[in-house]
């Protein structure tokens, strides 16, 4: 199936007009916790493996193992180089007044080489972006496992032009469709489900609630996909801007490979933000990736709810947010 695009205000392909942002977990995208600890300058740096393999003993920080034991001064002409963690707070003795000697066992000769103790707070969980890293590190150095594929995408550099291409053809399909249902007096969403592997257009469906209500664009756009594939439970063919085709079929081999469980391994470009019953119809149907336009206010793939994201389902999938986002969001209002 060829995308069928009708012209919009705006729809040139320019690389710069819109970005594609990943939509991260909670976790991946939430300000860095802190927790209190207290630290103290090292005073005879001779001393610091000494020092650390006594404080590693015994104040283990559990569960805090991204972060580093020592690190250098700020102020490189301070009369102290290097600081060291002693413990966090919450472990520390009930005291009066701060000091080594409240914080450590009297043991003079053990702790010699250390200063006054002071507070500092330290990331409580090891970064997962690049982003919190970078927060982390201005409060103590802290170790990082970057996924760089996130890096690029924060920066919006994942996609290069060739792909932004294929991206803007295929949600102009959804917005045209979209437009189609407009023109019907229902919802104007449009959605276009994709097989990236072979750059092809599997289905194209828009909001058909006129006919019936749990019609959501993409829900028309996974059973389309179901008849592509010899099943599903609708007939949208009063609607023609909704329609599908059968993937395609290696003519030199047709026997090889079996067909996709519904949506495996296929990409949905739809022109809003999904709602909770179709992202999880998502979820079901095993959907590749989610590219989407403009944010709804009950959006479940960034807004409100990141379902896509949860580890307590058995599939999950990336979403991108701002395809054509100035075009999705001008459908909106008209």
């Amino acid at each position: 199936m060829e995308p069928q695009t009708k012209r919009w205000k705006g729809s040139a392909c320019d690389a710069d007009s819109w970005v594609p942002y990943p939509v991260l977990s909670d976790e991946q995208s939430q300000d860095v916790e802190l927790v209190d600890a207290f630290a103290a300058p090292i005073t005879n740096k001779k001393a610091t493996s000494r020092l650390v393999r006594e404080l590693n003993a015994l104040y283990p920080l559990s569960g805090l193992q991204h972060i580093k034991r020592v690190r250098a001064c700020k102020d490189e002409n301070g009369p102290h180089p290097l600081q060291v963690l002693l413990c966090l707070v919450s472990d520390a003795p009930d005291m009066k007044v701060v000091s080594i000697d409240s914080l450590l066992p009297s043991d003079g000769a053990k702790w010699e080489g250390l200063g006054e103790p002071f507070v500092v707070q330290i990331p409580a969980w090891p970064p997962l972006t690049r982003p919190q890293f970078e927060l982390a590190s201005r409060r103590w150095p802290t170790s990082f496992h970057e996924d760089k594929q996130v890096t690029v995408a924060l920066k919006g550099e994942l996609f290069g032009p060739q792909q932004k291409a294929m991206m803007h053809l295929y949600m102009m399909a959804a917005l045209t469709a979209a437009k189609a249902a407009k023109d019907l007096g229902m919802e104007a969403v449009g959605a276009v489900v994709v097989d990236p592997e072979k750059e092809q257009i599997i289905a194209v469906g828009h909001d058909c609630r006129g006919n019936h209500p749990l019609h959501h664009a993409v829900m028309v756009c996974i059973d389309l996909v179901a008849q592509s594939q010899g099943s599903g439970c609708y007939r949208f063919d009063s609607f023609t801007a909704c329609s599908f085709t059968s993937p395609k079929i290696n003519a030199s081999n047709p026997e090889v490979g079996p067909r996709p469980y519904i949506c495996t391994g296929y990409d949905l470009y739809v022109t809003r933000e999904p709602c909770v019953m179709c992202a999880m119809a998502l979820v079901h149907s095993r959907i590749g990736r989610v590219f989407y336009g403009t944010a709804s206010a009950d959006g479940a793939l960034g807004t409100k709810f990141k379902i896509h994201s949860r580890k307590d389902l058995n599939h999950r999938f990336e979403v991108f947010r701002g395809v054509l986002s100035d075009q999705c969001e001008h459908l909106n209002r008209m």
